[in-house]
């Protein structure tokens, strides 16, 4: 992911303006918390970006790592919630250094595309070694095969018009035509996998698993899944 990490640590414009960017950690944040077992909870937000809103995650768990790889998105996270007691920000070695089964949650959200083939299958092999017996993995906003920027875009357009951005999207999306995004996105590309073929990797890593009929996020083009350690 190095490419990747270090255009997310620069002055990115991937959203288009502060109520867009607000309203996309807000919904993730509910959507993630919708997934904690119990308040006793451990969780781990996996690569979790700005995290706006991860407090409201905190309020439903006890424990909430935030791993991010981004060193400067780290540190604003770190200040953001200094007076949070629950919440711990963290590098994505710190949790590769956690025990066997101290976690009961681990969420892994719009990562897996930045990520190659072994850097993913390295990821799982770690959350299944730190998940609880009877924990479980959310990976988010999967991207399918041939499911490509046009789609992409009309859901920020009605992602937009929900929420009252809508101006700002068209005028973002056609930013973003000319901005380095667009230029990685050709270079590097993104990784895509079919429902089958994540269902498959995750058996592999040891994980029972099954798509969730709703993707996490604004885009129901894409998908989730959740896995538990056979």
């Amino acid at each position: 992911m190095p490419g990747w990490i270090d255009w997310y640590d620069s002055e990115h414009t991937i959203y288009v303006n502060a109520r867009h960017r607000d309203v996309h950690f807000r919904r993730i944040a509910q959507e993630i918390a919708d997934y904690v077992p119990a308040r006793s909870a451990t969780v781990v937000d996996y690569s979790c970006g700005e995290a706006l809103h991860a407090g409201i995650v905190a309020d439903a768990c006890g424990r909430l790592f935030l791993a991010e790889p981004a060193p400067h998105v780290r540190a604003r996270v770190a200040a953001r919630f200094a007076d949070n007691p629950k919440i711990t920000a963290c590098a994505l070695e710190d949790i590769a250094a956690l025990p066997d089964g101290a976690v009961d949650l681990v969420v892994m959200h719009s990562v897996a595309q930045y990520m190659s083939v072994a850097e993913l299958e390295a990821a799982l092999a770690t959350f299944r070694r730190i998940l609880k017996p009877q924990g479980a993995l959310i990976l988010g906003d999967i991207l399918q095969p041939g499911v490509g920027a046009v789609t992409d875009a009309l859901a920020l357009l009605r992602f937009g018009l929900a929420e009252g951005f809508f101006p700002a999207a068209v005028l973002g999306l056609a930013r973003t035509f000319f901005s380095d995004y667009r230029r990685l996105r050709s270079s590097l590309g993104l990784t895509r996998y079919g429902a089958g073929e994540m269902l498959a990797k995750l058996a592999a890593a040891g994980f029972a698993a099954a798509r969730v009929e709703k993707n996490i996020g604004h885009n129901p083009a894409r998908m989730t899944f959740i896995a538990r350690p056979e």
